[in-house]
């Protein structure tokens, strides 16, 4: 188990370019199986949880071609569904919760396709009801192997109207990807609408796909009998545009973000905003500015600010745990409700050890008291639980007064490219041990 070693209260600066979105990249190389032509995917992230889902590709027989630097070629002409009943692609499904959305494309295409529960991060229940459910109102059939598996199949896939329980953004971008190549129309009611999923209905729509009201929660899809190739660039990820965000601030910097894509960003800015952090835009690029302090608002009445979770074009959850951290050195106070699970709140008491005051008030609610830069946060061992909270507490290590050891870094490098070299860059004191 790698570890990172932080000489935090140093300032950064400079300029950094966010990686592919790692969400849209699940997506969409899981998309590749869907034809038998050649797909060229540009700025995949080179992570762990994507290049896990690469090779469950690879096993299953899709030709994977690395052209250059986050550039990569799939051409799934040959398929061998018996790859599905090994132990390899048992562990690697198991791995990762992306494993799941290659279920879509193997019944769309083949009719055939085996699920494993998948893996990811720990941060409370995450249901496979809302793909169990859509894909079966598809014509879909499930036998229950073991408590763990599920053999499905789709002898013909009908079209057929879907009203979501939940706006899951996986569960929507498995039926969609299910009901391209089923016959007739699909209809789904309160499907998810986050750019990522726009991004996949954009590429399915190049490869021949007939899909009405991208953007919206209410999508139709008229059935086609094949798709072709294409290329697709994956956007910029934006809960690490938040991550650089938060993390100028907690430092005291002046980062320039680039080639952000602002348009996709939704309410990202406007919250960071809400707790005082000055940005500026200069074309598609993000400027977060130096300060030494930074003020919370309120609501209109004077009562304490609330930032929740919502589906989109709410505010995503993901950078929850990013808000947290950096309204701890804020001046004013904010409660953090995370509505959308229930132990992603769990990794506070690192942040109370480091000199952070926050009251952890439920599963779901965390009150922070801004301390308004009284002090810096500590310097503090500690282990990451999951990706979105381990960038976090690596941001709070950055900004810490002494020296901070995290573990476990293996969960942070599942979501963030090269992140300590791309921090020394900046001018970061970390170090890989």
């Amino acid at each position: 188990m790698a570890s990172f070693k932080i000489i935090g209260g140093k300032e950064l600066s400079g300029t950094i370019q966010p990686q592919g979105a790692k969400n849209e990249a699940l997506q969409i190389i899981s998309a590749t199986l869907l034809t038998k032509k050649k797909i060229i995917i540009k700025n995949i992230p080179s992570i762990i949880d994507v290049m896990y889902l690469i090779d469950i590709l690879k096993g299953l027989g899709v030709k994977v071609e690395k052209i250059k630097k986050n550039t990569y070629s799939f051409e799934a002409e040959n398929i061998d569904l018996n790859y599905l009943k090994s132990i390899e692609f048992k562990q690697l499904s198991q791995k990762i919760r992306g494993s799941i959305m290659i279920a879509g494309p193997l019944l769309g295409r083949f009719g055939s396709a085996r699920i494993h529960t998948p893996g990811g991060d720990k941060i409370g229940r995450r249901r496979l009801d809302t793909h169990l459910v859509g894909l079966s109102q598809l014509n879909v059939k499930f036998k229950l192997i073991n408590n763990q598996t599920y053999q499905a199949e789709a002898k013909a896939l009908k079209g057929n109207y879907i009203l979501l329980e939940e706006a899951s953004v996986t569960g929507t971008a498995n039926i969609i990807m299910t009901a391209v190549l089923a016959k007739g129309t699909t209809t789904i009611y309160n499907a998810a609408c986050e750019p990522y999923i726009q991004q996949l209905c954009k590429m399915l729509t190049s490869m021949g796909s007939n899909i009405k009201g991208i953007g919206s929660n209410l999508i139709t899809i008229k059935g086609v009998k094949k798709l072709s190739g294409c290329k697709h660039t994956v956007l910029p990820d934006m809960i690490e545009i938040g991550s650089w965000i938060g993390l100028a601030a907690m430092t005291k910097s002046k980062i320039r973000i680039k080639n952000v894509s602002l348009k996709n960003l939704g309410p990202i800015l406007n919250v960071f905003k809400k707790i005082g952090i000055k940005l500026s835009t200069d074309k598609n690029d993000i400027i977060v500015n130096k300060q030494k302090t930074y003020t919370i608002d309120t609501f209109i009445n004077g009562s304490t600010l609330t930032i929740s979770d919502a589906p989109w074009p709410g505010f995503t959850p993901d950078l929850l745990s990013i808000i947290i951290v950096t309204a701890t050195q804020a001046n004013g106070n904010i409660l953090v409700h995370q509505k959308m699970f229930e132990s992603r709140l769990f990794f506070v008491d690192k942040l109370i050890e480091m000199g952070a005051k926050i009251i952890l008030c439920d599963p779901h609610r965390a009150a922070i008291t801004g301390i308004n830069r009284e002090y810096e946060l500590r310097g503090t061992v500690m282990t990451s639980p999951d990706i979105r909270a381990g960038i976090s507490l690596l941001i709070a290590a950055l900004s810490a007064k002494g020296t901070s050891i995290i573990h476990n870094i293996e969960q942070i490098d599942r979501g963030y490219e090269n992140i300590d070299g791309r921090l020394k860059q900046l001018g970061a004191k970390i170090e890989r041990i």
